[in-house]
């Protein structure tokens, strides 16, 4: 063969600077999105926040307030507000999707939920205090500050005592005795019932505080030693045939069980304790109509500081090299921050017209919809989409919710429909909700009424959707009326 040069031509695409900052500034979170601005801020001279600097003449960061007409009433709708209340609408959004634009945000209440957030006192914090006031040895408060270290918001302890052992090595060499020893200390300690292994031990821990002479004491101890566990299928019939006695005693007792709590840790620091996010959009109803804006504090007010521009002028064409390489980045993030703003607000009125239903009806009316539609209709790559919506969340007259709330899954009906799957979780667990709690429905059962409503789904299917939304098999809910 003879070697030879050719010449052909071909398009390819080339991942450019300005790309690779506008693809990773549209997957960014709004607290992720202020750390970057922040941090370019510092590193860039020629970049100021609005407050501190005068703009560029002609640059392309937009520089005027809204106008008073623009602004929309001012009116905290709390989740749960019904869809319907027309006009309903935030103060002060961007409504340019540019990075400067739009109204003031006041972050004084949200910053001061996220200090009281930050300053709530921890169970271990509360339990680490009570270690340091006991007089224990120091070789004990270490274990004990295992211990805590191991114990769940909740109260309890579900770390076996060989696993602590091990977290000691080889500072110490600790038994599994001498580390239950420290544990009957922790055990003492406020609240009580902390440390407990299981609901069984918790509730002895929280009857031993109790009066000896408290009704049916005894019997409810002896309950937590074994019945308690077949309390939900027996009855307090079964138990009470079972330990052989009256079935007015076992009632006491289950009555002073029940008076107990169960998770005693959430007493000093709940377990569902409130998460604080921070919209990037804006929707609400006007007219009948739903609008959409970026939140006001969307997009951090930054522009180019003038004071440099003059001093590029002045200085020599050698010594303006990196002023100018400053400012070519500085207007590559502002672009980029007026991109991001634009794709979210496109992608979020799209969903506004295919979930509309979703806004007005809740989680039933949620019809299927995937990223391929959303990015067929806007000319957009899947990609772009899943970007757009990552990690944002969309303050709407039902709550704040994340965005992927809009987006399902579905599942044809028998009536040539389509149903997602978000609205057959709704239904499942509505049907739960009004189920009998001695005959709780089973999957098979919840199946066969989704079919007679016109859903046909598979038993394993039902499991998948009801595991998903955290709730237990039909026979670990069983309560006693």
């Amino acid at each position: 063969m003879k070697t030879r040069l050719q010449t052909s031509l071909g398009q390819h695409l080339v991942m450019t600077p300005q790309l690779r900052q506008a693809i990773r500034l549209l997957q960014m979170s709004t607290t992720e999105l202020d750390v970057e601005i922040a941090e370019a801020v510092e590193t860039n001279p020629l970049l100021d926040w609005a407050e501190n600097a005068e703009p560029v003449p002609g640059s392309d960061q937009p520089t005027e307030q809204p106008s008073p007409d623009q602004q929309v009433r001012d009116s905290d709708a709390p989740a749960g507000t019904s869809a319907g209340d027309d006009d309903w609408a935030p103060a002060e959004v961007d409504r340019s999707g540019g990075a400067g634009s739009g109204g003031s945000f006041d972050d004084d209440d949200l910053g001061s939920a996220a200090e009281r957030v930050a300053e709530t006192e921890t169970l271990a914090d509360h339990l680490l205090w009570q270690l340091h006031l006991s007089h224990l040895s120091s070789r004990d408060r270490n274990i004990g500050a295992a211990l805590i270290d191991a114990i769940e918001d909740d109260g309890y302890l579900r770390e076996p005592l060989s696993g602590i052992a091990e977290t000691l090595l080889p500072a110490i060499h600790a038994g599994d005795d001498e580390i239950l020893t420290v544990l009957h200390q922790i055990q003492r300690f406020d609240p009580v019932g902390v440390g407990a292994r299981d609901l069984g031990e918790c509730l002895r821990l929280q009857l031993d505080v109790l009066p000896a002479d408290t009704p049916a004491l005894a019997l409810a101890r002896q309950i937590t030693e074994g019945p308690l566990e077949r309390l939900p299928r027996s009855g307090v019939a079964g138990i009470a045939q079972e330990l052989k006695h009256p079935v007015a005693d076992v009632e006491a007792a289950v009555a002073l069980l029940r008076s107990l709590d169960p998770r005693p840790g959430t007493q000093i620091a709940p377990v569902s304790q409130d998460t604080y996010v921070v919209p990037d959009v804006v929707i609400w109803r006007q007219a009948g109509v739903w609008r959409a804006a970026l939140a006001g504090h969307a997009g951090p007010k930054v522009i180019i500081h003038r004071g440099y521009e003059s001093m590029i002028r002045r200085c020599g064409e050698a010594d303006a090299g990196y002023l100018k390489t400053q400012l070519q980045e500085a207007r590559w993030l502002l672009k980029g921050l007026e991109a991001r703003g634009e794709t979210l607000l496109r992608v979020v009125n799209s969903l506004l017209q295919q979930q509309a239903g979703f806004l007005e009806f809740g989680a039933q009316a949620l019809r299927p919809l995937t990223l391929r539609e959303i990015a067929g209709e806007l000319g957009l790559h899947e990609s772009t989409v899943s970007r757009a919506i990552a990690r944002k969340h969309v303050r709407t007259p039902r709550g704040t919710i994340p965005l992927r709330a809009f987006f399902a899954s579905g599942i044809d009906t028998e009536g040539g429909g389509e149903a997602s799957s978000t609205a057959i979780q709704s239904m499942i667990r509505r049907l739960i909700d009004d189920e009998n709690p001695r005959k709780p429905l089973s999957d098979a059962k919840l199946a066969d009424l989704l079919k007679t409503s016109g859903i046909p789904v598979a038993r394993r299917t039902v499991a998948k959707y009801r595991e998903a939304m955290n709730i237990s098999a039909s026979h670990e809910r069983v309560r006693i009326a």
